[in-house]
């Protein structure tokens, strides 16, 4: 019976000067990028308050989310310097995607709550301040206009993830910049509960995906995109190889795939059994799986995971 060992992880130790100098200007500007969005939340909701505007304070929320997403992702990007430890073997890349399930959670509940407070409130008069939410959305766009520019040229997924994040917060507040112009000069008060529920909606969408993506990652279901018959396929097809059994396949964070899968050979050739083994290594590379353990068996051999 003959091993393969796995990979390492990539942040399993700096991958030279050069690469160590990438992820620390990205923790700088997702850093940056946070305690722009965490200020102007609190303005955000502060001035939500002050307009008596549900659109203001539902944006608020939106702002809050990417907020904690953001700071996730500065911390993760430090985390990332570190690798993999004696506690972490596969490293720290999980906390990514429980930090995202977490926000989605907490987003989730925030968006529903706003929509019954906004629906309880229809039938109630009340006149937002249209100018102050004209000078609220005009500074809610230059502030995560400016996050947004601070990451576009980012590498890393965290940086990437937080500029789409920015860029939702961008249209959204253009969207309460135009229902306020609207608001002010026309008087129609049903603009800010309507743009409020359209804002909740939208969070309320983008939380549940999130936690669906979440909740399958922490069971362990296979990879998206994971297509496991034609893997196996592909594996069986290699020569040498007779069969294969106990093949798992999952992601650490959604976008590192790890997967070990038992192979049956027809030789005991130790200078085949490397041959396969090479084989098989970049078969699955090029199927996208970055991480694989690969253990080889004769035909004949009893494995008790054969049948689990």
């Amino acid at each position: 019976m003959a091993h393969e060992h796995p990979h390492e992880h990539p942040h399993a130790h700096d991958q030279g000067h050069g690469h160590g100098h990438a992820h620390g200007a990205g923790a700088k500007n997702l850093r940056l990028a946070f305690f722009v969005n965490l200020g102007f939340t609190v303005v955000e909701f502060i001035g939500g308050l002050w307009t008596d505007s549900m659109a203001i304070l539902s944006d608020a929320l939106h702002d809050l989310g990417d907020a904690l997403v953001l700071g996730a992702g500065w911390y993760l990007s430090r985390l990332a310097l570190r690798g993999r430890d004696a506690s972490y073997s596969y490293g720290y890349g999980r906390y990514a995607m429980l930090g995202g399930w977490l926000t989605g959670v907490m987003l989730a509940v925030g968006s529903v709550v706003l929509m019954v407070v906004t629906l309880l409130r229809l039938g109630e008069p009340h006149t937002p301040h249209a100018m102050g939410m004209i000078v609220l959305a005009v500074f809610g766009l230059a502030m995560n206009g400016f996050a947004a520019w601070q990451l576009h040229g980012g590498a890393s997924l965290n940086e990437r993830g937080a500029y789409l994040h920015l860029l939702e917060d961008v249209l959204g507040w253009a969207a309460v910049l135009a229902g306020a112009v609207v608001l002010r000069f026309t008087g129609w008060t049903w603009i800010d509960p309507a743009l409020s529920i359209a804002i909740n909606c939208f969070v309320l969408f983008n939380a549940l995906r999130t936690l669906r993506a979440g909740t399958g990652i922490l069971m362990q279901r296979l990879p998206q995109g994971f297509d496991e018959a034609r893997v196996t396929a592909l594996l069986r097809a290699l020569p040498h190889v007779t069969g294969s059994h106990d093949q798992h396949a999952w992601s650490l964070d959604g976008n590192y795939v790890v997967l070990t899968v038992h192979l049956e050979v027809d030789t005991d050739d130790p200078a085949v059994h490397l041959q396969v083994k090479c084989q098989a290594r970049e078969a699955l590379q090029a199927l996208g799986v970055q991480h694989a353990t690969i253990e080889l068996e004769r035909e004949s051999e009893h494995c008790t995971l054969q049948h689990h």
